[in-house]
């Protein structure tokens, strides 16, 4: 879908990060400090930078500086610190976004997609065909040889979440922190219910249940 540049020096985060963003189809290359980065840079056309400050050689903040010189591509900002004149000195340096870590790897996978949509490379899925099911996001409505399916809001962003991160296992946590957010509610076991009534409902066996941690989407091909 895209090409990713992270740039990350803890071997562990950057290796979460980039298997990740593989698996929602991305091209993504890996550097671990800022002069690797902007060799890389140089050498690849990369549709959006991920992009800590506290990097050997180069730090994060004179990296982005020199890629702004001759480049407008998209430029996150992921590092560990917080304070407000490093992050404005980051907006400063024309960053597109700043995010904090720890954070959730699905949120930075929304931002990334944000992103690639300002500059028209972002691809979202709004009607999706399995089998005999159609279903369309932006209508809110589910069809299959039956006819319609009675569905609701939640059932098909829930859906949608799943889609979009088709082959990756997804925990409940992440499921309700992105469905429902601060309304979330107290049991985890809320989502057991919602995916049993998406499959009943559309008759869907490619979600399958990862026992003790969650959910995964897979279609064979």
């Amino acid at each position: 879908m895209a090409r990713l540049l992270i740039v990350e020096d803890d071997l562990d985060t950057n290796d979460s990060i980039c298997e990740y963003l593989k698996g929602a189809g991305h091209d993504v290359y890996a550097a671990f400090d800022g002069e690797q980065a902007l060799k890389m840079f140089a050498d690849i056309p990369i549709d959006v930078v991920v992009l800590d400050i506290m990097l050997p050689k180069i730090n994060g903040l004179t990296v982005l500086k020199q890629i702004r010189e001759g480049s407008e591509v998209p430029v996150l900002m992921l590092t560990a610190i917080k304070d407000e004149s490093t992050q404005i000195a980051s907006f400063d340096g024309l960053a597109d976004d700043y995010i904090t870590k720890p954070c959730s790897i699905v949120l930075l996978g929304k931002r990334i997609t944000a992103l690639l949509r300002r500059v028209g490379k972002g691809k979202d899925v709004h009607v999706w065909a399995h089998a005999d099911l159609i279903v369309d996001f932006g209508a809110y409505t589910a069809f299959n040889s039956g006819g319609r399916v009675d569905i609701t809001q939640k059932e098909l962003h829930l859906l949608k979440l799943l889609i979009d991160n088709q082959g990756l296992v997804l925990s409940r946590n992440q499921i309700l922190e992105e469905i429902w957010g601060v309304d979330a509610p107290d049991s985890d076991r809320t989502i057991d219910l919602y995916i049993s009534r998406l499959r009943q409902k559309l008759r869907l066996e490619c979600i399958r249940t990862i026992k003790g941690i969650g959910y995964k989407f897979e279609v064979s091909q």
